[in-house]
């Protein structure tokens, strides 16, 4: 892959004054503060969004609920999110990157908090909802944050490392959450992830600064990169097929770590929180890579086939009762989310400079879709067909999304488009 096509990517074509210039713009010290800053808020959002499953067993012993249920306030955060996406794009363009942030943080917070103050399923998941569609801000002004302040020869690294915000935030989940409900239960755990919202929400306001704003006046405004070409929806397609195993592992791996496994939870969440950090440092390596290749689908195409294999080894070494199964559980843990940094950035270089933000709108609301349906759909098929059987049909996924993703060649063409 050419220095020019990633440059036309980012920033317009290479003739242009900024273009030919950037290269040579080191990343300032407040480039990488705000990428802190964006990193941090991310995990605080995550830690709700995607951290609730980790309060699967408490609500199941302390307010009774049925999996089904449990899986259904799991689900609440994600819906939010998913509802809220394109909501808080425009409203990031409008108002600027520090007001969504700092809006959408605290929203998360009272959210939380009233979800901390009910035991009722369905107040509880109406509130987890709230909380989950506030939470949205981040995923769309963190990213312009980071984009806005680094130059584009360094935005690749900057967004694989603010990737890896996700998994850390559930890698810190799996550890606060399980440990707060011990002693203060549910409504503890939810309380805990309303202060971290909040402090977060202080800290953007008074610390982020939006980016310098360029005008938009562009002959390539008017390219629509879906016209005649359905290279970005089948990377969409394959992020939703990916996306089932990810959240299928991040929702019930605490789970049958405690009942299938017998492990204390201490032990369990430990094992959960070393294979998300493991998981977020291989979304950086993936990223170092598919920069070395040339390529984001080479190792996206690897990233499913391994994705698939990891998840038919669980199943099996599960059903054979085998030592193995945590071994393999960390694997699938790792492998299942190295896929979002490259198809996201996938998504960036070839919709371009003014359609990227719509495209990621659309890559982000598909995930998040099927991300809601996974956990109650899962859970009734854990409930049904024991953790073995739907460990393999979940592994069906990712071998499905493998003939949807396109050929390098079809990258290099999509991206000369541009």
């Amino acid at each position: 892959m050419g220095k020019g096509i990633e440059d036309r990517t980012l920033v317009g074509k290479p003739s242009t004054t900024t273009a030919a210039a950037a290269p040579a713009q080191p990343a300032s010290a407040r480039a990488w503060f705000m990428l802190t800053l964006s990193v941090l808020a991310q995990s605080a959002s995550a830690m709700l969004v995607n951290g609730v499953a980790f309060l699967i067993p408490s609500w199941r012993h302390e307010l009774s609920f049925t999996l089904v249920q449990a899986g259904f306030l799991v689900a609440m955060p994600v819906a939010g999110t998913m509802c809220a996406l394109i909501i808080w794009g425009a409203m990031t363009a409008r108002f600027g990157e520090r007001f969504s942030l700092t809006a959408g943080l605290a929203g998360t917070a009272a959210g939380a908090l009233g979800a901390a103050l009910s035991s009722n399923v369905i107040l509880m998941g109406a509130l987890l909802f709230v909380a989950g569609a506030f939470a949205a801000s981040t995923n769309s002004a963190g990213g312009r944050v980071v984009v806005g302040w680094f130059p584009p020869h360094r935005r690749g690294l900057a967004m694989g490392i603010r990737q890896m915000a996700q998994p850390l935030g559930v890698g810190i989940a799996s550890l606060l959450l399980p440990a707060v409900a011990g002693v203060w239960a549910v409504s503890g755990a939810l309380a805990a992830l309303a202060v971290a919202a909040a402090l977060m929400a202080m800290m953007c306001g008074i610390w982020v600064k939006n980016p310098p704003r360029k005008g938009s006046s562009h002959p390539l405004a008017a390219a629509n990169p879906y016209r005649g070409s359905w290279f970005l929806w089948r990377i969409h397609g394959v992020s939703a097929l990916l996306v089932v195993p990810q959240f299928t592992v991040w929702t019930f791996a605490l789970v049958w770590l405690l009942t299938d496994q017998s492990l204390a939870p201490a032990a369990a969440g430990a094992i959960v929180a070393v294979a998300q950090i493991a998981g977020a440092l291989g979304r950086i390596g993936v990223g170092a890579i598919s920069d070395r290749v040339g390529s984001r689908l080479r190792p996206l195409r690897f990233v499913a086939v391994a994705a698939c294999i990891s998840m038919l080894a669980l199943a099996l070494s599960d059903w054979l009762t085998s030592p193995l199964s945590i071994a393999l559980l960390i694997v699938a843990s790792v492998i299942t989310v190295a896929d979002n940094g490259l198809a996201f950035t996938t998504v960036a270089e070839v919709a371009g400079p003014f359609w990227s933000g719509r495209a990621l709108g659309t890559q982000n609301t598909a995930q998040f879709l099927v991300a809601a349906a996974v956990p109650p759909a899962i859970g009734a098929c854990i409930t049904l067909l024991g953790f073995p059987a739907t460990f393999a049909i979940v592994g069906l996924f990712p071998a499905l999304a493998v003939p949807l993703i396109p050929h390098a060649s079809a990258e290099v063409v999509a991206k000369s488009r541009l």
